[in-house]
């Protein structure tokens, strides 16, 4: 069966290995690629005619089969040219850059009547049906989810071995070459394939968080949960950041028990029992059986169409963020992400994306191509401390942090966010409890700010969606929160906004220490703690200065600012200042400053917080407040 190559560099190197071992049964007849191959490279497969023009190339050799190891942009136009000068198509994985060019490449081959296999080779492997048997045969009981984790290390050489390297797109072609579409393209192939989800239509919907620590436009750690019209949801999560190799997995979690399919090394483990390997068949040797037999194909295109689903919405997902330099190890050979094995594991373990971890780099904020704010929507802390989703840290455009998290005067102080002393009788706000005329107590009232969802995201913020409730009791409120950064012409601000929604049925009541008999206590709703041992710091607005006559105003702006920052808060509405300077740094808005507040269906309350460096002047303070206003 005489065969032709296109692309012999780079992952064509592998081809030609594969060719050599396949000697006698194929020969190498021609070899196509812009650049010349050298004899060393050519060596044991005899002396192969050498063009750049595929289909001249296939018609001269009369090859039967091309394989195209090319760059992924140009599998499809490589893939219609071969078809069209009458070879059938071994295509290196990812199918195509698009949904559109795959849609061309199955239209060709139905009407070519040529075959067009796709070279994802774990799906070769005999473990895939060995897993979907386990699964039918109800071996872990019903399916409740698909995880996978793959975690490789990659030197800053491996973004600069090409012109497409880790691009999304390149001179206005779509390029897709991320971690997810392309060195993990499998993974996500096999994860669906286990689904019994391969074809076009079996994917409604993908939920993408895409990342890139190193100095790319594409992703190199992420995290997406595939939807699937019929099947349990695929949650995948991996890294080219990582400090070593792990093997990538496939985790197939049911009601009772586990799956683990390794795929690069066809292995199977059901629980904590044996690991038992499989053989895996050649795909280019199927491709020659099939062409000479009429044996079926293993990975015919059409078997790659919910995997191409999955591409195209990562393709069409909003540029990959960039990962603050803060989390990052830069004294090797490109940069590493600490734990970052352990995190992708724990999505595929737990069928959670980065934010849902409470990662706080999975949910940056970004002004002028600066991370300014990361949001923490699932922190790991005791009951005592609410836990809740916060802002930490914040920073500067020049990069000092504002925000301070679990403090040691106050452990529940958890950067900026929000958080109400007494909500229905339940603590939302950590630490003690203030009872009438018995002071602060320790009581088993607290209550968490469960995030849910989010309903939009961009790198300048979100929409998200929060049930606040005590363990074990039903939620008292749903939170509708949205949380945005907006350049200045001096700094940034931070938009903030919430709507609470009563659940309760009844009217329900928000309280403060100041209601309950602790005179000036009166804090509860935004809250933002700033850095303790700042230096110079200064409270005041338009027309008061310190925190005596700061406290309990209703200034449309406050400013608190230090010598290398400042702060100033707008709020809508006429809520109090809650404000602290001597005891601590911070600064809130009141929601029941020395009376209760009942609220009977919602609750809506917005600030906006200009963060600049240095210290403003009241001018200049007035200036930005109107700015962030309007």
């Amino acid at each position: 069966m005489r065969v032709v190559l296109a692309g012999a560099h780079g992952f064509g190197a592998h081809y030609l290995n594969r060719l050599r071992k396949l000697a006698g049964q194929i020969e190498l007849a021609g070899v196509c690629d812009v650049r010349p191959v050298s004899p060393e490279d050519l060596d044991g497969l005899g002396t192969p005619e050498f063009s750049t023009d595929l289909p001249e190339l296939i018609k001269r050799t009369g090859a039967k089969i091309a394989i195209l190891a090319t760059p992924i942009p140009t599998h499809a136009d490589l893939t219609l040219a071969a078809l069209s000068a009458g070879a059938h198509v071994l295509v290196e994985k990812p199918t195509a850059a698009t949904l559109a060019d795959f849609e061309r490449m199955e239209q060709a081959a139905a009407e070519a009547g040529l075959a067009c296999q796709v070279g994802f080779q774990s799906l070769a492997s005999a473990a895939l049906p060995e897993v979907r048997r386990l699964i039918a045969e109800d071996t872990i009981g019903r399916v409740t989810g698909i995880g996978v984790a793959g975690a490789w290390p990659r030197p800053a050489s491996y973004f600069t071995r090409s012109s497409w390297s880790g691009r999304r797109r390149l001179d206005g072609v779509d390029i897709v070459d991320g971690a997810l579409t392309n060195p993990f393209a499998h993974a996500v192939a096999t994860a669906l394939a286990v689904a019994g989800a391969e074809e076009r239509g079996t994917v409604t919907s993908v939920e993408a968080e895409l990342f890139h620590a190193n100095a790319i436009e594409s992703d190199d750690t992420s995290a997406i949960r595939i939807h699937l019209a019929d099947g349990p949801p695929i949650v995948a999560a991996v890294t080219l950041c990582a400090t070593g190799r792990d093997e990538p997995y496939v985790v197939v979690h049911g009601e009772r028990g586990t799956i683990t399919f390794t795929y690069t090394v066809d292995e199977v483990r059901v629980g904590d029992g044996p690991v038992r390997r499989f053989p895996r068949a050649d795909l280019l040797e199927n491709l020659v059986e099939h062409v000479r037999s009429g044996a079926g194909l293993i990975v015919p295109i059409h078997r790659t169409g919910a995997f191409m689903e999955v591409l195209e919405a990562i393709r069409v997902a909003p540029d990959p963020l960039p990962i603050d330099q803060d989390h990052q190890d830069l004294s090797g050979d490109g940069p590493v992400l600490p734990g970052i094995a352990q995190m992708v594991e724990s999505c595929a373990e737990r069928l959670e994306l980065f934010s849902e971890l409470g990662v706080s780099w999975a949910v940056p904020l970004m002004v002028a191509d600066r991370v300014v704010a990361e949001y923490v929507t699932r922190p790991d802390l005791p009951i005592t401390a609410a836990p809740r989703p916060y802002l930490h840290p914040v920073r500067t455009l020049c990069g000092t942090v504002v925000t301070e998290l679990q403090p040691a005067d106050h452990p529940h102080h958890l950067g900026a966010g929000v958080a109400v002393t007494d909500v229905g009788g339940r603590n939302f706000w950590g630490g003690r409890t203030f009872v009438r005329d018995q002071g602060p107590q320790w009581l088993d009232d607290h209550g968490i700010q469960r995030h849910v969802s989010f309903t939009g995201r961009d790198s300048s913020g979100f929409a998200e969606t929060l049930l606040w409730q005590r363990p074990g009791e039903e939620p008292v409120v749903r939170e509708e929160r949205t949380v945005r950064a907006v350049p200045l012409s001096r700094g940034w601000a931070l938009d903030f906004g919430f709507t609470l929604r009563n659940l309760t049925g009844a009217p329900l009541t928000i309280q403060s220490s100041a209601t309950k008999g602790r005179d000036g206590a009166g804090y509860g709703g935004f809250f933002w703690r700033a850095p303790a041992g700042s230096r110079g710091l200064r409270v005041f607005t338009s027309s008061e200065d310190g925190e005596e006559r700061v406290h309990g105003s209703r200034a449309p702006w406050l400013a608190l600012a230090g010598e290398d920052w400042t702060l100033v808060f707008v709020r809508a509405g006429d809520d109090p200042w809650f404000v602290r300077v001597a005891q601590y740094p911070g600064v809130g808005t009141a929601l029941a400053w020395d009376t209760p507040l009942v609220f009977e269906d919602e609750l809506t309350r917005g600030v906006s917080v200009v963060v600049a460096d240095g210290r403003l002047s009241a001018a200049e303070a007035a200036g930005l407040a109107a700015e962030a206003a309007l």
